[in-house]
């Protein structure tokens, strides 16, 4: 286990915003936790310290919001999702999460742009099927590299209009199962030993503070800042990654 202060100082921050970020509320910005933890551990060591603070924080939103998610949506994201992980796996060995989550970054960045300069309208027709399969197959792969997955699921569900729960409960569904279907690979990687679920579950009550923190946030705000609160998230996201990759 990690017993080393200067870790800690950015492992809380981490933890808080991965349960935050898991909550729905200002999705995308807990992809800055792997970036954080990076500052003190390996990028390898971090993606695995996260993962199960990702995990518990997906069963908490879980409790409170699978039942206002658009399954109808979901049917839609999950299979391709699943398809990422997979691509993730084989590809882990060959790209650094460095160059995922600045390619990430770039792409989050142009998005934003794009949504601010041309809003989508209120009668506009949502995402199509093959798009919507598109940025959630790109959400697993880069899910799988550096928990980087946010905002191309941001992508494809910003356009819809949702109310903020229902944006709230697809995501957390969506997440939840892309999170637990990362076990598997990441421990046939090696990613996963004693020590590091030890210091994992040592971040666990902050990570869970952060959930709940998130949720009532999200019951509380308006429609308009939540939307606002999500692009700001996207913004840090995106510059963050970015300038990791080009440093």
């Amino acid at each position: 286990m990690i017993t080393d202060p200067a870790f800690y100082a950015v492992a809380v921050p981490a933890a808080l915003l991965v349960g935050i970020s898991k909550s729905g509320f200002a999705s995308g910005i807990g992809a800055l936790a792997t970036p954080l933890l990076a500052m003190s551990v390996s990028v390898p060591q971090a993606a695995a310290l996260v993962l199960p603070l990702l995990c518990l924080s997906d069963v908490m939103g879980l409790v409170t919001l699978r039942r206002h998610a658009d399954w109808t949506v979901l049917r839609q994201l999950l299979p391709a999702g699943l398809i990422g992980i997979v691509l993730g796996w084989i590809g882990f060995g060959v790209l650094s999460p460095q160059l995922v989550g600045g390619l990430t970054g770039l792409v989050t960045l142009i998005f934003l742009a794009w949504n601010l300069r041309f809003p989508p309208r209120a009668d506009a027709a949502p995402p199509s099927a093959a798009a919507s399969g598109a940025l959630a197959l790109t959400s697993g792969f880069t899910s799988f590299i550096a928990h980087s997955g946010g905002p191309p699921i941001v992508m494809a569900l910003l356009p819809r209009h949702m109310a903020p729960l229902a944006y709230a409960g697809t995501s957390a569904v969506f997440f939840a199962s892309i999170n637990f279907a990362k076990w598997v690979p990441y421990g046939l990687l090696g990613l996963l030993d004693g020590g590091q679920l030890a210091t994992s579950a040592a971040l666990m009550p902050v990570a869970a503070a952060g959930v709940l923190l998130g949720i009532q946030a999200t019951k509380h705000v308006s429609p308009r800042w939540f939307y606002r609160l999500v692009q700001w998230g996207m913004f840090l996201t995106g510059v963050k990654l970015l300038w990791d990759a080009l440093k």
